[in-house]
């Protein structure tokens, strides 16, 4: 183990300082370009919108760099993950998770969990699922969604998204107002739903926030005042990179989680279509801390035991954003994209979590609460409506 160990430290460096000039050089091309170029290394730059069309404010030149930066940054994170694809040699799937609670049925969801059951069934339910949430920093659960759901929901995404990729073309709309910003955009986009607008997508979501555990694992960690915080679709298709190991959020002392997050499989997740990669207890102090230091970086990529999202349609992966993790190649040979459809809930007494949010602007200015937006869904599932969906559908554009 030791001598195994050895051996990864001395490719790592290795690599490491190959990987190293290679960053050297790209920041010393930074450097010599405007200082408002640094921005761009957070986000990709504007002229690769679709068909997006310059500002005469910006000079051709300075598009130009922007451009070469963002392409130069690009390749270094393409690198990157090559290099870490070769230390994640140990990886299995994330495994459903189970528990027993008297009265609440079998785990699952759809009505399956905790619906079964009695509310105060449910809210043990969730608090033993957040038990094993908070230690391991990434949870399973099957079934949050019915295949029906599954398959109506992702036909219309996919329809919403040529639908928004020609209104961004057409200038109807900004990208910002479709698509949040994601790392490595080539072949992979995250497109914001708009909620309200069509009964699919509040079916969705009242079967797996409120009819599966999901709403009350959330509860029971943040209260009913967790904020609605993230509300869309990463599509990977095939030729789609491995992004490289990052957290969402940092581990700062003192604080606890910020967000969790839901990734619901809208397909079978196979591992040739690019599952997500998570390392299982690496939100804490030590695990960042490590994964911070160029010197130990490496070490807690390749010997932490990973967890692949080969999630069949319509489970869950749910995550503490502080977790270590990745989206990996679709290298499907079947030409097949991946839909995970995903909301974040949100600690209520954390303002900026550290990262742009992956929502529709004018869904995510309303600061949305679990507690109202449980008791809407409930309203909505015994049929008398939804007026604060409702009321959210008016204002999605």
């Amino acid at each position: 183990r030791r001598r195994e160990g050895q051996a990864v430290r001395g490719k790592s460096r290795t690599m490491m300082a190959i990987f190293h000039s290679r960053a050297a050089a790209f920041l010393l091309l930074l450097w010599s370009s405007a200082p408002s170029t640094t921005s761009f290394l957070l986000a990709p730059p504007l002229s690769t919108a679709p068909n997006f069309k310059a500002s005469t404010a910006l000079s051709a030149g300075s598009t130009d760099v922007s451009d070469l930066l963002y392409q130069e940054q690009e390749k270094i994170i393409i690198q990157r993950g090559e290099l870490e694809e070769t230390f994640v040699t140990n990886a299995k799937p994330l495994e459903a998770s189970k528990i027993k609670i008297r009265g609440a049925g079998k785990a699952g969801g759809f009505g399956k969990a905790s619906s079964n059951g009695t509310k105060a069934s449910s809210k043990l339910e969730g608090k033993s699922y957040a038990k094993i949430l908070k230690k391991e920093g990434v949870l399973r659960l099957d079934n949050v969604l019915s295949p029906t759901t599954a398959d109506a929901l992702r036909t219309y995404l996919y329809n919403l998204r040529t639908q928004s990729e020609q209104d961004v073309a057409d200038g109807k709309v900004q990208p910002i107002e479709r698509y949040a910003h994601v790392l490595l955009k080539h072949n992979r986009c995250d497109l914001t739903i708009p909620l309200g607008t069509e009964e699919i997508v509040t079916k969705a979501l009242n079967e797996s926030l409120r009819k599966s555990p999901v709403g009350g694992i959330v509860e029971s960690i943040f209260g009913d005042g967790a904020i609605l915080h993230e509300f869309s679709c990463l599509m990977s298709d095939v030729g789609s990179q491995r992004q490289v190991i990052h957290p969402d959020t940092p581990f700062v002392d003192g604080k606890g989680p910020v967000l969790y997050t839901c990734f619901i499989a809208l397909q079978d997740v196979m591992m040739d279509m690019g599952p997500t990669t998570w390392l299982p207890r690496t939100h804490t102090r030590e695990a960042h801390a490590a994964f911070k230091d160029p010197f130990t970086k490496d070490e807690i990529v390749s010997n932490t035991p990973a967890k692949l999202g080969l999630l069949p349609k319509g489970s869950c992966g749910i995550f503490d954003s502080r977790l270590l993790h990745c989206g990996t190649a679709n290298r499907s040979n079947e030409g097949k994209s991946r839909a995970l459809f995903y909301f974040s809930f949100k600690n209520p007494e954390v303002g900026y979590t550290g990262n742009p949010a992956s929502i529709r602007l004018e869904l995510g200015a309303e600061n949305v609460p679990l507690g109202k937006l449980m008791s809407d869904l409930e309203s909505f599932e015994r049929g008398e409506g939804c007026p604060l969906i409702d009321e959210l559908g008016r204002k999605m554009r």
